[in-house]
């Protein structure tokens, strides 16, 4: 099935994951501008009335760009919803989504048909990121136009299967777009997620180590000082399993590798979870590509130049 007209307009196949608290306007209209979709988690937006002032900042930067650039437009922005029933914000961020038509949304942590409609009903699309086939299955039947398959190794809350065995399982009964997320920090990543299947990749932790991103210095420090060994899986923090920088446990006086099992019925969402990754930063395993503090726009032409040398290595067209 061919992707979406809206995702085919992309200097690279890269969907900029959303980062809770670290993605800002600043970083989504880069990543846009740059040409690839750029993110942001609708609760990063604090006091509720302050996503409705980014979204008119984002959609008349994009147009002012897009005015001046006829000949290469911004690509366009998503917008995150944790769609689980403790999200008290949720009704009102999807008036709000709906009324400046933001062309894709992307659910987390449940797939709910009314949400899928919202979108619908304006004309956008819904992506929806699940960490195996059988909530992948759940998504498609509830109305999810697409599927982020979440796996082993990526940022945040991450899941546990190989990329290799979630995209085949998933593309064994589903045509529709598909990205990949897991330790995606390379051109050569993304060209790999293509190969096995998946129509785009969903880059986080290497976004986070730019000039616009929303996070501490010492956050961007330890991403690009790190590697795989420095990031620890753990469900302590928010009661969902999610991929944190090992030193900035230490740093919170905790043992990285004596953490106690979380509660899932006590998820935080909101307020309670920022308290949470203000102090706790997460990254990916894929963070020991990542070798400096670059702007965004520097990120994605790094990425994109990997991208062209790796088809041709392997005798694929540029």
């Amino acid at each position: 099935m061919p992707l979406p007209p809206i995702l085919r307009r992309l200097r690279l196949p890269v969907i900029g994951a959303p980062l809770f608290i670290v993605s800002n306007p600043d970083l989504v209209i880069a990543q846009c501008k740059a040409g690839v979709v750029g993110s942001f988690p609708a609760l990063n937006a604090r006091p509720a009335p302050m996503l409705e002032e980014w979204l008119k900042r984002i959609i008349g930067e994009l147009g002012e760009h897009d005015a001046r650039h006829p000949d290469r437009p911004a690509a366009p922005f998503a917008v995150n919803q944790i769609v689980h029933r403790s999200n008290e914000r949720l009704a009102h961020d999807l008036e709000v989504c709906a009324k400046y038509r933001v062309p894709i949304m992307i659910t987390s942590l449940g797939a709910r048909e009314e949400v899928n409609r919202a979108a619908h009903d304006y004309g956008g699309i819904v992506l929806h990121d699940v960490i195996n086939a059988t909530f992948a299955r759940k998504a498609i039947e509830k109305g999810a136009d697409g599927l982020i398959a979440v796996a082993a190794g990526a940022g945040g809350h991450a899941g546990t299967i190989s990329p290799f065995a979630l995209v085949q399982e998933i593309r064994a009964f589903f045509d529709g777009p598909l990205v990949l997320s897991g330790a995606i920090a390379t051109g050569g990543a993304v060209l790999a997620a293509q190969a096995m299947g998946a129509d785009l990749a969903y880059i986080g932790s290497a976004f986070i180590a730019t000039e616009e991103a929303n996070a501490q210095p010492e956050h961007k420090r330890m991403i690009v000082e790190g590697g795989s060994g420095d990031v620890v899986y753990t469900d302590f923090f928010s009661g969902v399993l999610a991929n944190f920088l090992r030193e900035s446990v230490k740093r919170a006086g905790l043992d990285p590798d004596n953490l106690p099992r979380g509660d899932k019925s006590q998820m935080k969402i909101g307020a309670d979870e920022a308290r949470v990754w203000r102090d706790i930063w997460s990254a990916g395993q894929g963070i020991g590509a990542i070798k400096g503090v670059v702007p965004a726009a520097e990120l994605v032409a790094r990425l994109a130049a990997e991208y062209r040398a790796a088809r041709i290595r392997i005798g694929v067209a540029a």
